[in-house]
């Protein structure tokens, strides 16, 4: 912070706290599709075509995700709940209070 820069340090394993990891993942689904090569300059370009693929959209929705798997945690659910709670809840931006009463 001294210098201006904000670190934020995650979970080891709890992917869906951050939407980089989500992203990442998104991008080489899209790179194994696409057909093998051995050539390097072919490889790059398929790197870059299977990134390009992860649209703003996208990203807003796996950055949407992880704050609801964040409100789930924050509200003390476990893992399994928070799953649950982010699959019913889909649609919102955070999980509502009354959730707990739900489960």
């Amino acid at each position: 912070q001294a210098h201006g820069h904000i670190a934020f340090f995650y979970p080891k394993f709890h992917c869906e706290l951050n939407f980089i990891e989500q992203n990442w993942g998104h991008a080489k689904c899209q790179y194994r599709i696409l057909p093998f090569t051995s050539k390097e300059a072919e490889m790059e370009k398929n790197v870059r075509e299977s990134l390009d693929k992860v649209d703003i959209v996208r990203m807003r929705r796996f950055a949407n995700r992880s704050a609801r798997f964040m409100a789930a945690y924050k509200l003390g659910l476990s893992g399994s709940q928070a799953v649950w709670a982010n699959k019913k809840y889909h649609g919102h931006r955070v999980l509502p209070e009354h959730i707990l009463n739900e489960l």
